[in-house]
C-alpha cells in the first residue's frame, strides 16, 4: 500500500510541484491549501508524513505542527517543514514546534525527495 503524504502549502505552484513529484514517486498525496482545515483533513486522510509550509495565511505552520503533536491520532506523524524563512534561529524554532526536519525554499527536488524517503523510513 502506498504511503500517504499530506502537503500543506498555500502557494498553488509549490503545492502542485510537491504533489506531482510525490505522486510520480508512487505516494498517495493530499494537497491542502488552507491551514484552517488541515487538522480535519489529516484526521480523514491519516498521513504517514506531513509536509508543512510555515508561512500560511490565517494560521502559522508552527501552530499547526504543535497542534498535530498534541493530537493523539497525529502525534506520531513526522513533519517536514518548508519555509522561505531560513534565518538564524528559524530552524531551531521549527524543530522546537515538533518538526522532524526542515528545508528552506526554494526547494530543490533532490534534497526534498531524500528527506521524504528518510522520514518515511524507506
Amino acid at each position: 500500500m502506498a504511503k500517504r503524504i499530506l502537503v500543506v502549502e498555500d502557494n498553488d505552484l509549490n503545492r502542485k510541484l510537491f504533489c506531482d513529484v510525490l505522486r510520480a514517486k508512487g505516494y498517495e498525496v493530499l494537497g491542502c491549501a488552507d491551514g484552517n482545515s488541515m487538522i480535519e483533513s489529516a484526521h480523514r486522510f491519516r498521513p504517514d508524513l506531513a509536509i508543512m509550509d510555515i508561512q500560511l495565511p490565517h494560521v502559522s505552520g508552527l501552530d499547526l505542527i504543535a497542534q498535530m503533536k498534541a493530537d493523539a491520532q497525529l502525534a506520531s506523524v513526522p513533519v517536514l517543514a518548508v519555509t522561505a524563512y531560513a534565518g538564524k534561529g528559524d530552524e531551531d524554532r521549527i524543530r522546537a514546534a515538533g518538526a522532524e526536519d526542515y528545508l528552506a525554499k526554494p526547494v530543490s527536488i533532490g534534497p526534498f525527495s531524500a528527506k521524504v524517503i528518510a522520514l518515511l523510513g524507506e
